[in-house]
């Protein structure tokens, strides 16, 4: 073998690895293998009783929002368009503090007939966002994922999404952050009310 053709064969290679490893250098995502779901709603878990307490679950208010859920995804004079109906859900993964997120997820997935995958952690929304994009099956598919507001501003961002608040105020329960995806994997992000309970912001 000449060392024109040994020559070749190496920067061939060369190319071929750089392609399979090129990288999203904000997200860390392979990018040559990605696919985009339709689009990606987070919810904070529901209301949580007072940290004295010392209670894992959701408070009556936050039972009630719960049940309300559904109505996210239903028509009405509040929501003339509502949201798009899940077609896979995730809820954080139970703590030691808090099985809040999967609480709250529970009554839509019963209605939906839909199973909560609970496995990643809140500590690591890579994880999670490597799965969304790295398994074909959520491709063009619309997500719902319930999260602890502690760590939705670095889910967001996991999940290329810009333009949203740095922090989930500790305070606030009735938001839906919206990532909408296009063909190439660009996304949109729009903060929108739930308007479920009273009380909840009208925009």
């Amino acid at each position: 073998m000449n060392s024109l053709v040994r020559l070749g064969i190496v920067c061939f290679g060369l190319a071929v690895v750089a392609t399979v490893f090129t990288t999203d250098s904000k997200t860390g995502h392979t990018k040559d293998k990605l696919t985009f779901p339709r689009q990606i709603l987070i919810v904070r878990h529901a209301e949580k009783p007072p940290d004295v307490a010392m209670s894992v679950d959701l408070s009556a208010e936050g039972r009630d929002r719960a049940a309300a859920l559904p109505k996210l995804f239903e028509k009405s004079e509040k929501r003339p368009t509502p949201f798009a109906v899940p077609d896979f859900i995730f809820a954080a993964k139970d703590s030691g503090k808090s099985h809040r997120p999967v609480q709250t997820v529970t009554p839509l997935t019963k209605q939906l007939k839909l199973p909560i995958d609970a496995t990643f952690s809140n500590d690591d929304p890579a994880k999670l966002a490597d799965e969304l994009f790295g398994n074909a099956k959520y491709a063009g598919k619309t997500i719902l994922i319930s999260w602890r507001h502690s760590s939705i501003a670095a889910l967001a961002q996991k999940l290329n999404a810009t333009g949203f608040p740095e922090n989930w105020k500790d305070s606030v329960f009735d938001r839906v952050w919206q990532i909408t995806f296009d063909e190439k994997g660009k996304a949109t992000f729009v903060d929108r009310p739930q308007q479920l309970m009273p009380g909840d912001s009208a925009k």
